[in-house]
């Protein structure tokens, strides 16, 4: 094994932030349907926050724009359909 796996200088925890709202972004949109209603909220709510920050420090040259932005639209997504999903059954 030569390679190491020990972060390097350039590894900041800002490359983490758009896979993790990707990830999150992802698990709001389906718990819409799913009607996971609590953590639907939640996780759209901390995809919209990650994907933003993100957005940010991708556009600076730290991490990649595309999960950060892909983890932006779902979590939105996710936090809108739910909040218009229980204001229709109010």
């Amino acid at each position: 094994m030569t390679s190491s796996t020990a972060p390097g200088e350039t590894d900041s925890p800002a490359t983490a932030l758009g896979p993790t709202a990707l990830i999150l972004g992802a698990f709001s949109a389906a718990g819409t349907w799913a009607f996971l209603i609590p953590w639907t909220v939640l996780a759209g709510a901390l995809a919209v926050t990650f994907g933003t920050m993100g957005l940010h420090y991708a556009r600076k040259g730290t991490g990649r724009l595309w999960p950060a932005a892909a983890g932006t639209t779902l979590g939105a997504i996710g936090l809108i359909g739910t909040i218009t999903l229980i204001w229709s059954l109010a």
